[in-house]
C-alpha cells in the first residue's frame, strides 16, 4: 500500500483566531488517523501561481487513511472552527 500526502496550501488567512482554533482541533484529528506532519509554515519561496502563505504537508500510511482523517467528525469540527477564516486548497495525493 502506497503512502499518501495531504497538501494544504493557503491562499489567504483573514482571521488568525479562527486559524488557531482550527489548528488546535485539526492536529489531533489528523494524528489520530496516522498522519505525520512533515512541513507546516509560510512558504520559503513561491513560483508560477504560488503564494507566499502557509503550507502544510502531512504523510499518511495510505490514501484511505488520509480521506478517513478528513471525513472524521473531529476534523470536520476543526473545519467548522476555521470557516471564513482562510481560503485554501487541500489535496490528497498518493506517493509514486
Amino acid at each position: 500500500m502506497a503512502k499518501a500526502y495531504w497538501v494544504s496550501m493557503y491562499q489567504s488567512i483573514s482571521d488568525q483566531d479562527k486559524l488557531a482554533a482550527y489548528a488546535k482541533l485539526a492536529g489531533p484529528a489528523i494524528m489520530a488517523h496516522g498522519g505525520q506532519f512533515l512541513a507546516r509554515g509560510t512558504a520559503a519561496k513561491a513560483y508560477e501561481a504560488g503564494v507566499l502563505e502557509r503550507t502544510v504537508i502531512v504523510e499518511f500510511p495510505s490514501v484511505e487513511m488520509a480521506v478517513a482523517a478528513h471525513d472524521s467528525p473531529a476534523y470536520q469540527a476543526a473545519l467548522a472552527a476555521l470557516k471564513g477564516g482562510a481560503v485554501r486548497d487541500l489535496r490528497i495525493v498518493e506517493a509514486a
